[in-house]
This record gives C-alpha cells, structure tokens and sequence, in this order.
C-alpha cells in the first residue's frame, strides 16, 4: 500500500476521485458525485471491494461535495492517507504559458487563474480542488501536480489549430484552438494500440469522449492532428449544457436584434444550452434514453447529438491518410448509452462502418470491446481511466 496517489478530477458536472498505485494500477479507493447544481445529487464511492451510494442533498455545490468527500470519505481511511505521497489535479486548460504537467505552486495557480476565460466551466472548478486540497491537506501542499488536459494537443499543426481571422490575434493575443479532455484522447488511444495490436507511432483512431463535456480527436501515427474543441471547450459536438458548433452571428442577432446581454449569452450557450436547451427538461442522458421513444423533443436533441457527432467522425476520416485503424467510444455516454452508438455509427454504414447490434448492447458499464462486425472499420469501447494517466504523471514529477 506504499507510493499511493490521490487522485482529484473536479468537472463542470461531476467530481471523481481516487488513491491508487500508479505502477501496479492496484485502486484502494474511488468514487464519483454526479449531477452537481440538479435537484439531486448522488456520490458514490467504493472501498475494500464495498460500495457506497448516497444522496448528498439538492443543488450541491463543488465545494458542498467536496467537504462530505473529505470529512465523510477520507478522513474515515487513515491507513491510505498515511501512505499518500502525492496528489494529482486534472486541469482542463494551461492557457498559452503552460504545456505540460507541473508541480503546482503559486505562479502554477495564477496560470490557471489567466486561463478562464479559456475554460469557463471547468478551470474554476479545478482551482477549487486544488484550493481546498491544500487547505485540508498542508502536509502534502508541496506534492501537488497539475496534468492538463491541453498538454495532448501541443503537436496540432496550424492547419488545425489556426482560426480564418487576422492573424495578429493568434501572434499577440494567443487566440487559436486548444482542446480538452486530452487526458482522456491520451490514454483511450493508447489502450486502442494494445486492443488493435498496432503499435502507436503507427496508429491511426478517432477517439469519442462524450459525456456531459464532449470531444472527437483525429489521432494520425500516435499523434493528435484535430479536435473538435476550440479556444474553450464551448466549440463543437452538442453537450450536456453548451451548444457546440454555432454560428457566430447568432450572438451578434441575440445581442442587437433581442436585446440579451454579452454576459446573459455567454450563460446560455455554456449553461443553458445543448442537450438541456434542445430538450428543456434535462441534460442528463439516462433521462433522455429512457424517453427517448416517448418524448418528442427528447428525441430531437438525442437526435441532433448524433448527428453533429457522425459529421465529425466522417469528417475526421479524411485525416487518416491511406488507413483508419478504429474509432473509439469512451466518457460517461460513449460507453453506457448503447443507443448513441447506434444511431451515430447507422449514418457511417457508407464509410465502411458496420455494426454488431448484440455486442452493442452488451458492452456498456465498465465493458471494453469491439461493437462492430468483422469486415468493418473496427469500433471500440474503451472506458476511460484519466485517474491512471494523471497518477502516473503525477508519481513521475514528485519522485
């Protein structure tokens, strides 16, 4: 039980958490609260092989759930904290100063800070775990590490990354596409290597996370070459609460024609938006699968989910060059909501995609495997494990 890593993934939604040995990947402890700021809030947490579930209460804050985290969850495992020896953050944006992972201090913080305006739902959600980690944890303050999210897309070419506007805004102001969810990308990937038997640098995948957040990345010889999030993570596939991919001037009609402020806009396309706008009941895709059949206006959105997401997979193919090895699915939805693969995967039957119905189905909860037939462009189902990746970084910068 010796070199544990705590692990602290604080989300726009949701927060996970986990103490791990990132060389054996033996997990001790981890647990998730879901459905942060809606009318309940579940966490729900597994120790020695026992799992735990309880309902926190209505419209629960990040620092609500993390108080009954630390004083309900961790303060009750002395034997696992006395053997922590370091504590690992995701953070989503690194903004242009920061590209890879780092042992977090003061000027680290500030980064973070200066990035917002890059990820507006996610970088103060990150600083508040870091925050409050260190509160809680001061003997340990010196041993937290900061893994981005943004550090995957470094290697992007300006084909990719450049935004059609004057280019004296990306040179003095920094303003070009950045991506998230790259430690998701990253190790999804890297266990497709594995399953597919192809050796990385050589890899050609696109990668699905799709959760309340959602990204397609174009993967070419173990690289990431396109993403479909931008300067923040509101461009894009439809998510839980942001719209995605919109055209510009609709902010311009909302402001001068409707007389809606910039700040009011801004609310509404990051919080308002997506699968809770298109719907008008929720964001929440257990919800929507469930009355998928029954509910008008729930299957349009699922609807328009997949449909934005088959676009950008078939788009992406085209960055493969001469070979596409797989597709992967990961995140909360990619690998529970068999329905979304379905619907996406029936408008790609052109590209050489074809599905197995039955494994489908099957694999969903915390399954890995192919959901496509033989003679088809492979598919794969990976769960994702950011934890692992962040852990690793994490033992390898406080050793």
């Amino acid at each position: 039980m010796n070199n544990l890593i705590f692990v602290l993934n604080c989300g726009s939604s949701s927060i996970k958490f986990s103490i791990l040995n990132p060389k054996n990947r033996k997990k001790y402890l981890s647990g998730v609260v879901e459905c942060l700021f809606l009318k309940q809030t579940f966490i729900t947490w597994k120790y020695l092989g026992i799992k735990h579930t309880k309902n926190i209460g209505a419209y629960i804050s990040h620092q609500d759930a993390l108080i009954f985290i630390f004083n309900e969850v961790l303060s009750k495992k002395q034997d696992l904290y006395k053997n922590i020896v370091g504590i690992g953050h995701r953070v989503v944006h690194g903004g242009k100063k920061i590209n890879t992972s780092v042992l977090i201090n003061d000027e680290i913080i500030s980064f973070i800070e200066q990035a917002i305006p890059f990820a507006p739902l996610h970088n103060p959600a990150n600083l508040i775990g870091i925050k409050m980690v260190i509160e809680k944890f001061p003997i340990l303050s010196k041993k937290n590490v900061a893994v981005f999210d943004t550090s995957f897309y470094q290697k992007m070419p300006k084909t990719s990354f450049l935004y059609a506007i004057p280019y004296i805004f990306y040179k003095k102001h920094h303003i070009r596409r950045y991506g998230a969810h790259g430690i998701s990308h990253d190790y999804v990937s890297h266990e497709a290597s594995i399953m597919l038997n192809q050796d990385f640098n050589s890899l050609n995948v696109i990668t699905c996370h799709l959760g309340n957040g959602s990204s397609v990345s174009a993967i070419r010889n173990g690289v990431c070459v396109d993403t479909s999030m931008g300067l923040t993570p509101l461009e894009g596939l439809v998510m839980g609460t942001r719209s995605g991919d919109i055209d510009p001037s609709v902010i311009f009609f909302m402001h001068q024609k409707i007389g809606i402020s910039i700040d009011k806009i801004n609310e509404i396309l990051t919080k308002e938006s997506g699968l809770l706008g298109l719907s008008g009941i929720t964001s929440d895709f257990r919800y929507l699968e469930k009355n998928y059949f029954i509910d008008k206006r729930v299957k349009l959105s699922v609807d328009i989910f997949c449909h934005r997401l088959s676009k950008y997979i078939a788009s992406y193919m085209c960055l493969m060059e001469n070979r596409l090895d797989g597709v992967i699915f990961t995140g909360g939805i990619g690998e529970n909501v068999s329905l979304i693969r379905k619907l996406t995967l029936s408008k790609l039957y052109l590209m050489g995609i074809k599905l197995d119905i039955e494994q489908n189905i099957l694999i969903i909860h915390g399954k890995s495997g192919l959901i496509t037939l033989n003679n088809s462009i492979p598919v794969l189902v990976i769960p994702t494990n950011e934890e692992l990746l962040i852990a690793k970084e994490t033992i390898k910068i406080v050793s």
